[in-house]
């Protein structure tokens, strides 16, 4: 293989994870004060950088088929709608990644014609364009995996508010207030949909529609059916909450369960090839010497 096609390729490696990052890149804290302190009497540029990537942004939107925005829209939901993702950017980063990865793309099989090339080239250009698609599904399901861990202790702290004598309401916004983390961000979300106007089923349906959970799903059922029914909340928490803890407890031991036939795979192949060579092999090395003496 030619050096030019060993650069091309380490070139391509090396240059979609960096553009991704640099993309996508988690925001530093104090991006902003520090680009407002360098920027500062360059008002005029500012806005020009500003509607320059905007524009870019809507371009990309353009080229983007409707169901690909609505499914990063759902995604982006599942993820907590990150401040550093918005739709548009995800959009442009889509077709920079695509557009970056078919230059390396046509570099490479330019060196190396054929069609092996041809199909590695077009598999590397869709994995460029779906790589925001799969960093933003990782973050959804992190996210989602946090909910459920976080429920039952939610609802012990909801149940002790309601049984204190807070209603329901005070009792979440409690709850919000006192976690920091996506629960509570989606318990918040709840409340200041309530505030806005909203009623309290299509509030907590919106809840139940912003995550995959189903545990919390579970329960924003049975808060609703209680709202309906009027059922006691308080005897409605303490159900769930036991439940969730009985559910939890089960999930640990399921985990326990798999943990033999996930180590099969590797001791079969790992280790049980080591250990016959280290005992059969002084054996059958003894075998042979008898055999041909």
């Amino acid at each position: 293989m030619s050096p030019l096609v060993i650069a091309a390729a380490a070139a391509l490696a090396l240059s979609l994870p960096l553009l991704a990052w640099s993309v996508l890149g988690t925001k530093h804290p104090q991006q902003d004060a520090i680009r407002a302190n360098l920027t500062r009497g360059l008002i005029g540029m500012r806005q020009t950088k500003r509607q320059r990537g905007q524009r870019f942004e809507a371009l990309a939107s353009r080229f983007t088929p409707g169901s690909f925005a609505v499914r990063l829209e759902r995604q982006l939901a599942l993820a907590g709608r990150p401040e550093a993702w918005p739709l548009k950017r995800l959009m442009l980063a889509k077709i920079v990644l695509a557009v970056a990865a078919t230059v390396l793309c046509t570099l490479y099989v330019a060196g190396t014609p054929g069609p092996g090339s041809v199909l590695l080239a077009a598999v590397v250009t869709t994995v460029a364009y779906f790589v925001p698609d799969l960093l933003l599904y990782s973050k959804g399901q992190e996210r989602q995996t946090a909910i459920g861990k976080e429920l039952p202790d939610t609802l012990d702290q909801m149940t002790i508010a309601v049984e204190a004598g807070l209603g329901f309401d005070a009792a979440m916004a409690r709850a919000g207030q006192n976690g920091n983390g996506p629960l509570a961000a989606e318990l918040i979300r709840t409340l200041q949909d309530m505030q806005v106007g909203r009623s309290r089923r299509q509030a907590y349906e919106s809840l139940a529609e912003r995550t995959t959970s189903k545990d919390l799903q579970q329960f924003v059922r049975a808060v609703i059916q209680a709202d309906a029914y009027g059922v006691s909340v308080a005897n409605v928490l303490r159900t769930q909450a036991a439940e969730m803890r009985v559910k939890r407890r089960q999930r640990a031991e399921e985990k326990a369960m798999q943990i033999p036939v996930k180590v099969i795979f590797p001791l079969m192949v790992c280790i049980l090839p080591v250990l016959f060579i280290a005992l059969l092999g002084p054996a059958a090395l003894n075998v042979i010497d008898t055999l041909s003496g």
